[in-house]
């Protein structure tokens, strides 16, 4: 695919390895980003060859640097000067590559645990102001990401114009249900705004998936047991007294109505309970009021 920008990055506080890509290109998602947990982020574009994904990944498993997996990559192709790369390997070791063949303006910029590049751009700002963002911009590395494109977008963007974005951030175990690593998979296929709409859906999958800190999470005493108890019978999900007491016909009740909204992955037991989570709660209730 041609016309694309993207960041392939690390974030060493905790290990997380992620890519934000746009491009004037159909579900760029399924073609630039690769990553695995523990061993790197690969986005191949520009007439991509997507073979660097899964061989690059098992280049860097096998202990190559991101340089040379780079290096190995395209030693093996004949088509090289048409591709653009960039790599960060677990340790947060960078490279990019830009073929001489690319269409212009194309180039990237390497950084401490990233790497920006793009082609078809308006020119070199976009990758600059990448860069710029990434480095000052603080938060979660799936922020960070999307500020970079934004900031790329910004700056000019593809000079084709804006089709499709995509943001995924890998994490061990940090999936669904904790079985793979797919922390954060987010794409926007075809829209006339796809930036925009990736940080939506940010937003959107914080509300369903981000782990509140323990500390902020609220105490299930007697009156906000009722209160709960009090919302779960008009919304239908439990049907018990109204005596305060969390037990197991208050709990599941919760756990029932948690799993119907798509909050499983907060929801909070022994106890306790997400301000986030209750907070909808109190929305539903409140939006079901006219219909009681």
């Amino acid at each position: 695919m041609m016309g694309t920008f993207s960041i392939v990055a690390l974030d060493p506080a905790n290990g997380d390895l992620g890519i934000a890509v746009q491009s004037k290109f159909l579900a760029v998602g399924a073609v630039v980003p690769w990553a695995l947990a523990g061993v790197g982020a690969i986005a191949t574009q520009s007439y991509a060859n997507t073979s660097y994904g899964p061989e690059g990944l098992r280049l860097l498993r096998e202990g190559l640097t991101a340089q040379e997996t780079v290096s190995r990559l395209l030693h093996e192709d004949e088509e090289r000067e048409m591709r653009q790369l960039g790599i960060v390997d677990a340790q947060g070791r960078a490279a990019s590559f830009t073929g001489a063949e690319c269409f212009p303006w194309a180039g990237h910029r390497v950084g401490d645990h990233y790497a920006c590049q793009g082609n078809i751009l308006v020119g070199s700002e976009t990758v600059e102001s990448m860069a710029g963002a990434f480095g000052s911009s603080g938060g979660a590395l799936a922020d960070r990401l999307v500020a970079a494109l934004a900031a790329g977008q910004a700056a000019g963007g593809d000079r084709r114009g804006q089709q499709s974005a995509a943001l995924l951030v890998v994490r061990v175990e940090g999936g669904y249900g904790g079985f793979n690593d797919r922390y954060l998979d987010l794409r926007v296929d075809d829209h006339e705004q796809p930036i925009a709409e990736l940080q939506r859906l940010l937003q959107m999958y914080k509300l369903y998936f981000d782990k509140t800190p323990e500390d902020e999470l609220l105490r299930l005493d007697g009156r906000l047991t009722w209160a709960v108890q009090s919302m779960l019978r008009a919304l239908g999900h439990y049907g018990g007294e109204l005596h305060g007491r969390l037990d197991a016909d208050t709990e599941g009740a919760l756990r029932s109505w948690a799993g119907m909204e798509n909050l499983e992955e907060r929801l909070v037991t022994g106890g306790r309970i997400d301000p986030v989570v209750l907070d909808f709660l109190r929305e539903r209730y409140q939006a079901s009021e006219p219909e009681r």
